[in-house]
């Protein structure tokens, strides 16, 4: 098969194997394929986080099961980022510096260079989905730093290859308007001979980390706004936005600020190990929750550890816990929906007579895990975990105590259309999961995974959702597991999509539609409930009454009186006919004369008490020395008395 390769590029690598010392090391310009991608060394992501998110993907993607972050935080001045992937040859190393976003993952370059598997160019050597895409990844970096250095080495190389690079901003860049090249920056690489022969992976450091993202990083704004308030009012109101935790700050020498003899406050103990650590970390946040309406991030977690929930997030870890998808249905912890895709359907409520079904079962699903078993990411310490928890959530006082899942696939292969135009096959799996509380807030809405892996996080408008389902929407929270496609609606940061795109469209409106289903169901499953809890509350209600009236014929005939069966008929019923228990007859309409100015129908609850007041004065004789108007007028002013104080 003849090389797909750039000759230059070979020629580059070829020069690069024969170079084995830094003395020796090759100077170049990097260089982009096409003008417009050059706008990456600018930086096109929103957070520092996302950069460091690209990186670990790149990991994932050479087949890395572990990926360390490791910080000198709070000061923020390196961040390295180390896995143990397959790591880059000579040839791959060129092609990265020499093409930046014209990423070889995907295509027969791929796997010529080793870096895809080489029956497959979608998937990884050893047959993981590939998450990168773009070929950008790499020089995300430009949102942290302008200086790194990168440190590959491929299993059985008897040498590992050392790059520097010094990017360039896109403005930096005189035009003459008809350049296809851009010069991103420079780079310096070179061979080192290595005793460990074995080893394999990447390590990239980041020097000089920019003032900008530093400050955000050490939550500088916050900490400037304590430090030096406008007024004693907005001092005040500073101190109260100090975060439950946070890893401390610097003073203007770059040394630690102690706050009651400690330096930072975390919710995790020293001796703890990385795992029990971090899920310290999500407990922390269900603590807080207890008693409040709401809780945001920003509230218990400075500006980096928020970034640390969202890398956790993000990444195709396992869960803290599990999987709800893994869940049994056990125990009855939930209701289960199954979503229909019928145009107008409704989700329908299912169950299993199987207490180990697992929910991925019952709601149809394929085998495939949505998250990587053998992939683990250890920043400073903390080993990360999806953080979101489904059982033994806080209590409410809403009337439904159980969760309600809906469970959800599409498959659409867009028959009869060409390629061009529906992108492709679209499949996905997804849960919508409503509880009455979700902490924290960022976490109501809609997170999109492309195997196993997301950008964009939880979008609390459920990509645009028009109905006013304000409340209900606060209590969602829903992931959709992308298995084929949507992957070219991605938008260039991958932390959005193309509104337009076929994919988008579709799952934009099976996901409206399992908004609508849920919300009927909710209403549904949320009113029978009432019933049946007003319904047992008045139960209970009349039992007391029963026993005050039983208690009352104890007391006066010793238990030898008979207890009088009253009705009381309303306007329009027939008077039932007196069977042979003692009974006595009373027409509302003739009592509700007796109370002045007041034509409003009593309420149950009082005609109620007025049956059990009238079986006590008939059992102590009091209706025997009445006329029958005498009668109407003392229970007509009862229930006057009565219907006062229940709408008082």
């Amino acid at each position: 098969m003849s090389s797909l390769l750039n000759q230059r590029d070979v020629e580059a690598a070829q020069q690069l194997r024969s170079v084995t010392r830094q003395s020796e090391s090759i100077e170049s310009n990097l260089i982009t394929n096409e003008r417009v991608i050059a706008r990456v060394t600018d930086g096109i992501y929103r957070q520092a986080g996302s950069a460091i998110r690209e990186l670990i993907a790149n990991a994932y993607d050479a087949d890395a099961t572990w990926v360390s972050i490791k910080t000198d935080a709070p000061k923020f001045s390196r961040i390295t980022v180390e896995d143990n992937g397959v790591g880059m040859s000579p040839d791959a190393v060129v092609h990265l510096l020499h093409n930046i976003g014209g990423s070889a993952k995907r295509t027969e370059q791929g796997q010529e260079l080793g870096i895809t598997s080489t029956g497959d160019p979608t998937i990884s050597p050893k047959g993981r989905k590939l998450i990168g895409k773009l070929g950008i990844g790499i020089f995300s970096v430009s949102q942290l730093t302008h200086s790194f250095q990168i440190i590959t080495k491929t299993q059985g190389d008897n040498f590992r290859t050392i790059v520097l690079v010094n990017l360039q901003q896109f403005a930096d860049e005189p035009s003459n308007g008809d350049e296809t090249e851009f010069k991103a920056g420079r780079y310096k690489v070179w061979r080192e001979p290595t005793n460990d022969t074995d080893a394999h992976g990447t390590t990239i450091v980041l020097n000089s980390i920019r003032p900008q993202t530093r400050d955000s990083l050490r939550s500088e704004q916050l900490w400037s706004a304590i430090d030096n308030p406008l007024s004693e009012e907005s001092a005040a109101k500073s101190l109260s936005s100090v975060p439950l935790y946070h890893i401390g700050r610097l003073d203007a020498s770059d040394l630690h600020v102690e706050d009651r003899g400690r330096t930072q406050s975390l919710p995790w103990d020293e001796e703890d190990n990385p795992a029990e650590a971090f899920s310290k970390m999500v407990d922390s946040v269900w603590s807080y929750v207890q008693g409040r309406t709401s809780v945001k991030l920003a509230d218990i977690f400075d500006t980096y550890l928020q970034m640390v929930w969202n890398l956790a997030l993000a990444l195709p870890l396992p869960y803290v816990e599990k999987n709800v998808l893994d869940e049994t249905v056990a125990d009855d912890w939930a209701y289960i929906y199954k979503i229909s895709n019928a145009t107008k359907g409704s989700a329908e409520l299912v169950r299993s007579d199987n207490p180990l079904e697992t929910l991925r079962e019952l709601g149809g699903f394929s085998g495939m895990k949505h998250e990587a078993s053998d992939f683990f990411v250890n920043i400073d310490g903390l080993s990360l975990r999806r953080p979101i928890k489904f059982r033994n959530l806080p209590l409410t006082q809403h009337v439904l105590k159980k969760p309600m899942i809906f469970l959800g696939s599409m498959r659409e292969d867009f028959k009869g259309f060409p390629r061009e135009v529906s992108a492709g096959p679209l499949e996905f799996e997804a849960y919508l999961f409503w509880t009455p509380k979700i902490a924290p807030t960022e976490h109501q809405g809609a997170l999109i995974r492309i195997h196993g892996a997301s950008g964009t996080l939880f979008d609390s408008t459920f990509l645009n959702y028009q109905v006013a389902e304000l409340t209900r929407l606060r209590q969602i929270t829903c992931e959709i597991f992308v298995k084929r496609g949507l992957e070219g609606a991605l938008n260039i940061d991958r932390e959005s999509f193309n509104t337009s795109h076929p994919h988008t469209v579709l799952l934009t409106r099976w996901l409206h539609s399992a908004l609508r289903q849920l919300a009927t169901a909710q209403k549904r499953q949320a009113q029978e409930l009432r019933e049946v809890v007003r319904y047992s509350a008045t139960r209970s209600t009349e039992d007391r009454i029963r026993q005050i009236v039983a208690a009352a014929n104890a007391l006066r005939t010793d238990s030898e009186g008979v207890i009088p069966n009253v009705t009381i008929i309303r306007p329009g019923d027939k008077a039932p006919p007196l069977g042979k228990e003692i009974s006595q007859q009373f027409r509302l309409q003739r009592l509700m004369d007796e109370i002045p100015g007041n034509n409003t129908p009593p309420s149950d609850g009082s005609l109620l008490k007025l049956k059990a007041i009238t079986q006590v004065l008939a059992v102590y004789g009091v209706l025997d020395q009445l006329s029958p108007k005498e009668q109407d007028n003392l229970l007509g002013s009862i229930l006057g008395v009565l219907e006062a104080e229940s709408r008082g």
